[in-house]
């Protein structure tokens, strides 16, 4: 039994995605990350609550026995299982005062961090159990799609018309209060880069990236609804993208289209060989100023401060996680005091707070769930579920990637998206897994290797 199976009305033998986490990863996209509720503090954002509501239910549904999680594994959930007991073993490290001085403040952090990765793995555990078909992915897709469509809408409208629309959203959002400013809009070159909902146009960027192919997946493969509409939210995702003028975003972009192009049937191919560059260049020409910037940007090199103060970092990490290598100074408590110092690389900030047990984690958390959809993905039968568990690994691929060139996981829309993605890759995992079963079951004469299947 799974935790879906515990929301399935009488007479099925399956629910599906429950509502708790369809709206969980609805309100990832939607909801301004920035605003928390005053009671709560920092993890008090709508997403987060959502996202631990639903591992206290997992954890406890687990306990009473209600659903088995141990006939879910797969390799991505070693990953989630590294990072939680990595944090676990830091934190207790700080708290024990064996990482140095514990402040107050460095507490709270500790904390902050600890809720997050909870949250996170309540996603990815109950995403995986409850995608038991590929039904189930497409209703849960229209879900995490919908929420990015909105996020995509919201951007398009900043770039354009240089207005805000969370600012009228949060005067909706009673009992809530910001903490923190969001980079809703930022110069760069001849444009003004935006945010959407999310904290900065850089993790905007990065999330669209993460999204693209699955929505390329939906256009193709989801009968409910209107496919010219589910093709202009592909074209959604791509402009939403283009507008942060971010090359974190145009080196996911191009991580999601290299992987996503490689699983497509071969007619699709054939008109993604036309469409990516008449698309390309159509967006170049409908935004005056994005081709002098985005080359501006990309060829910058030591004259750009924000490459500068990145490769600066390096020699201070070096020399923190050499005074604590094994679990540093504790999860989430590295908190500068000057902006330069500021960790613009997850794998560096991990390193630091977490030592080289909990570097090794945050690379077996990104990495081994992207590696084992693309290779799901290889031995899946049917263009559908091949493209499924290609979106899921494209979206890991992009996440370790880009997790290089910022601190992707400071970042709540980030945090909160990639765990769907790992809990996706499971579930996709697990399909191809039955399938290959099926197969070595199959009387003489009989393959699962062709037609669509799910």
């Amino acid at each position: 039994m799974s935790f879906a199976d515990l929301q399935a009305p009488l007479g099925r033998t399956t629910a599906g995605p429950p509502w708790l986490l369809k709206a969980t990863v609805f309100s990832v996209m939607v909801f301004p990350p920035y605003m928390v509720l005053a009671p709560v503090g920092a993890s008090g954002s709508v997403p987060e609550l959502l996202a631990l509501a639903l591992f206290v239910l997992w954890a406890v549904s687990a306990v009473l026995g209600l659903h088995d999680p141990i006939s879910f594994g797969h390799p991505g959930r070693a990953g989630i299982l590294l990072l939680l007991l990595a944090s676990c073993l830091s934190y207790a490290h700080l708290f024990t005062g064996l990482s140095g001085a514990s402040t107050v403040i460095g507490r709270a952090a500790a904390d902050r961090w600890m809720l997050l990765v909870i949250a996170a793995a309540g996603i990815a555990f109950v995403t995986t159990e409850s995608v038991r078909t590929l039904n189930d992915a497409r209703v849960l897709v229209r879900w995490v799609l919908a929420g990015g469509t909105i996020c995509c809408v919201v951007a398009i409208t900043q770039f354009a018309l240089h207005l805000n629309p969370m600012e009228w959203f949060k005067v909706f959002m009673v009992g809530f209060v910001e903490n923190g400013n969001a980079s809703a809009f930022q110069a760069r070159g001849a444009l003004m880069r935006v945010a959407g909902t999310t904290l900065h146009p850089i993790e905007l960027a990065v999330v669209t990236a993460m999204l693209l192919p699955l929505s390329v997946w939906r256009a193709l493969h989801d009968p409910k609804g209107r496919k010219g509409l589910q093709w202009i939210v592909v074209g959604l995702f791509v402009v939403a993208n283009a507008i942060t003028v971010s090359r974190s975003g145009l080196i996911g972009l191009v991580i999601a289209l290299a992987v996503t192009v490689i699983f497509l049937p071969r007619p699709a191919k054939l008109w993604a060989a036309v469409i990516v560059p008449l698309g390309t260049a159509g967006l170049f020409v409908a935004v005056p100023g994005l081709i002098s910037t985005m080359f501006a940007t990309t060829t910058a090199g030591s004259s750009d401060s924000s490459i500068t103060y990145r490769t600066d970092d390096y020699p201070l990490a070096l020399r923190l996680v050499a005074d604590r290598p094994l679990f540093g100074t504790g999860p989430g408590t590295w908190i500068p005091a000057q902006p330069k110092d500021i960790f613009d690389n997850q794998y560096l900030l991990v390193a630091v707070t977490m030592g080289i047990a909990g570097l090794i984690a945050l690379i077996a958390y990104l990495l081994v769930p992207a590696l084992s959809a693309l290779t799901a993905a290889r031995h899946a039968a049917g263009n559908e579920l091949k493209l499924l568990s290609a979106a899921a690994g494209a979206a890991g691929l992009v996440a370790t990637v880009t997790s290089g060139t910022f601190d992707s996981m400071s970042f709540p829309v980030f945090a909160l998206l990639l765990p769907f993605f790992i809990g996706l890759s499971g579930a996709s995992w697990l399909m191809v897994k039955n399938q290959l079963d099926l197969g070595r079951t199959a009387p003489l004469g009989v393959t699962s290797g062709k037609g669509h299947w799910g």
